[in-house]
């Protein structure tokens, strides 16, 4: 899911360049212009919702790289989610999974959305073609903290303050999290997520020494609000904390800064700081499980959004094959199951949202 924290352009590498050819490459855009398209895209839905108003919110949902690998048909009484193939990311992904994931999360999104405006409906997975149907009817709006929470979930990418979580507060997560299929591992002990946190480095330095990952990863950053504005997805600079750039600044400074070494220092802060992993297992490793995935993660970031914490996705120890059965077995996993997803939980600051492309670029009408 979305959650790279990559680009450390500090001010001695931008010397390094040359100030002169940073001031010749401004952006015209303002993070103001950005800010205020973010606000659009989150603008409340009241009952009753049409179905494009539930595909724009299911947008919102977590997504590998916001790559957004999703096309949505909208017929009557009926709305299908069907994978985007030409948007996948083979270099961290090779499998697929997170895609499906991704999916799950867009799903679960529509659905509670749904619900709260006035369209609830049922959800099925389509083994055959990878779809997720959606079919709904007019029904009562239900209230949901989870749907109040949709327009104001971000990752963050950031060190967050420290302050643990009660078990109260986990145990609401958990129940929120509950989709059948799948189980929620919490750690809270500080010896157990250093212990998770040390595999993540590991698999950290193998995909940063990979050149397809590097290359795949620059792909999908988006240096400049110019550059967010123009594409809506990616992985904008300002939402990991990090200054923009002009795009042609900001893939050099990439090449020469961006490095296994800096990168797990910034993970270790991070790590350092988070008082909750939350790690999602499927029971089987499947295409269906992955789904499920998704649903309970989004039900999970929901929830803890509604209960004011930050999250962000440390992922890479699920993404390398040869480290993701070293963690499931430092994790007590059964064989067939899988480790799906990373999280970080806890209290955060706030930063600039990602952007979604627009309804109309996603939704085939049929």
């Amino acid at each position: 899911m979305k959650r790279r924290d990559v680009l450390a352009l500090g001010g001695g590498a931008a010397a390094a360049i040359g100030i002169g050819a940073a001031l010749t490459l401004r952006s015209t855009a303002s993070m103001a212009d950005y800010d205020a398209l973010a606000r659009q895209e989150r603008e409340a839905v009241s009952p009753p919702a049409s179905a494009r108003d539930l595909v724009r919110l299911a947008s919102l949902a977590p997504n590998s790289h916001n790559t957004q690998p999703w096309r949505f048909e909208i017929s009557e009484g009926r709305i299908a989610i069907r994978p985007d193939f030409a948007r996948r990311t083979p270099a961290v992904d090779p499998d697929d999974h997170h895609l499906f994931v991704s999916l799950g999360a867009a799903a679960e999104t529509l659905s509670i959305a749904a619900a709260a405006t006035g369209l609830p409906g049922t959800l099925r997975f389509e083994e055959s073609d990878g779809a997720i149907l959606f079919d709904f009817a007019a029904g009562l709006p239900v209230a949901s903290q989870l749907f109040n929470a949709i327009a104001q979930r971000q990752s963050t990418r950031a060190p967050f303050d420290g302050m643990p979580l009660t078990p109260e507060l986990i145990q609401r997560l958990v129940e929120a999290a509950a989709i059948p299929g799948v189980r929620l591992i919490m750690l809270t002990a500080p010896a157990k997520i250093a212990a998770v946190g040390e595999r993540i480095i590991d698999a950290n330095t193998i995909q940063m020494t990979n050149a397809a990952f590097r290359a795949e990863l620059k792909h999908w950053i988006r240096f400049s609000p110019d550059q967010a504005i123009e594409t809506r997805d990616g992985l904008f600079a300002a939402s990991s904390g990090n200054p923009t750039l002009p795009p042609l600044l900001g893939n050099l400074l990439f090449d020469l800064v961006v490095r296994a070494g800096s990168e797990n220092e910034r993970y270790r802060a991070q790590l350092a700081t988070t008082p909750c992993l939350a790690i999602i297992v499927s029971e089987r490793d499947d295409r269906a499980h992955w789904v499920a995935a998704g649903q309970a993660c989004q039900r999970l970031l929901l929830q803890a959004t509604a209960l004011g914490l930050k999250q962000s996705f440390v992922n890479q120890a699920v993404e390398v094959p040869e480290i993701r059965p070293l963690l499931a077995a430092d994790l007590g996993v059964a064989t067939g199951e899988r480790p799906d997803l990373i999280i970080r939980l806890g209290y955060g600051p706030e930063l600039p949202r990602s952007l979604r492309r627009p309804a109309a670029a996603v939704i085939n009408e049929g």
